[in-house]
């Protein structure tokens, strides 16, 4: 990793939460953090990898069980916080899974990639004292908006489909949630990322096996490192960005390279659509925006 191309700051006696953090970008974002001198803790499904990863950090980490597909976890991992939170990184991802549904019904990319980060940052909202800093993509520029009549896309399902809507649902909650910390006068701040084309094991449980062949060539082929992939979330995490900002790598169309801003699609600028999104996560989810004005408190 060139951590050249971001001046990182100090982050000793800051705490980050990074979900996803026990492979592939996740992995690689914890040990900037954690060599910045940030205490880390990686929220993963998966405990007996998230310690396997964990040992392999340089810096002070702590592994939590959250399993993003399961509102009882996301309750339960919130629950149990005490302290604060400097940077809450909602990097966990499913992408072109076949068709599932999560514990609590959901399409399971929607619900995994968008509704649990939903959940987990408002439940976790009053402790974030920094920035929340959602991961999405350049493919979510396939989705031509939420299907709000179907959000669950029973009819006409494909993998592709579900995950474009998922991240696409990434940049305007990022949207939304900075309108609403700026109204109430957070200074929290809410930024986006994406690694471009990077080689992770993301691509490794897509539903058909030929795009799984052929995403996997050309990780070996054209992608660049998940290492490289992470610093665009690291750039958002702590470089000076306004509330809102996308990053993203500035090299070969936004595929490889120094993070830097990026461009969105219009979709994803549609500040109507985020808040009708956020009230529908707010309903499906029964977790709401915690945080109040002080002026009215």
């Amino acid at each position: 990793m060139d951590t050249s191309a971001v001046r990182i700051p100090d982050l000793s006696g800051r705490t980050a939460v990074v979900t996803g953090a026990n492979s592939g970008l996740g992995i690689e974002t914890t040990r900037v953090l954690a060599r910045a001198g940030a205490r880390v803790v990686l929220a993963v499904r998966d405990e007996v990898g998230g310690r396997a990863a964990a040992d392999s950090v340089d810096g002070d980490t702590e592994v939590r069980r959250l399993d993003l597909a399961d509102l009882s976890s996301v309750r339960s991992f919130a629950e149990r916080w005490r302290g604060d939170i400097h940077l809450l990184i909602n990097n966990a991802g499913i992408m072109a899974v076949p068709r599932g549904r999560t514990k609590d019904g959901f399409e399971l990319q929607f619900g995994t990639n968008h509704l649990g980060h939903f959940a987990l940052t408002n439940l976790l909202l009053e402790h974030v004292t920094g920035r929340v800093v959602t991961v999405s993509s350049s493919m979510h520029r396939m989705a031509r908006g939420i299907d709000f009549d179907d959000v669950d896309l029973e009819r006409g399902y494909t993998p592709y489909k579900a995950y474009a809507q998922s991240k696409l649902a990434n940049l305007l909650f990022t949207l939304e949630l900075q309108r609403r910390l700026d109204a109430v006068g957070s200074p929290v701040l809410s930024t986006a990322a994406h690694p471009g084309y990077a080689a992770t094991n993301l691509q490794s449980h897509g539903a058909n096996p030929l795009s799984r062949g052929i995403a996997m060539l050309g990780n070996k082929i054209f992608a660049q490192s998940a290492a490289n992939g992470a610093l665009p979330t690291v750039f958002a995490a702590t470089q000076d960005v306004p509330g809102g900002a996308y990053a993203g790598p500035k090299a070969m169309g936004g595929t490889r390279g120094a993070p830097a801003l990026s461009s969105r699609s219009e979709e994803a600028w549609d500040g109507r659509a985020a808040k009708r999104l956020w009230t529908l996560s707010e309903e499906l989810t029964g977790v709401s925006f915690p945080l109040r004005s002080a002026e009215r408190n």
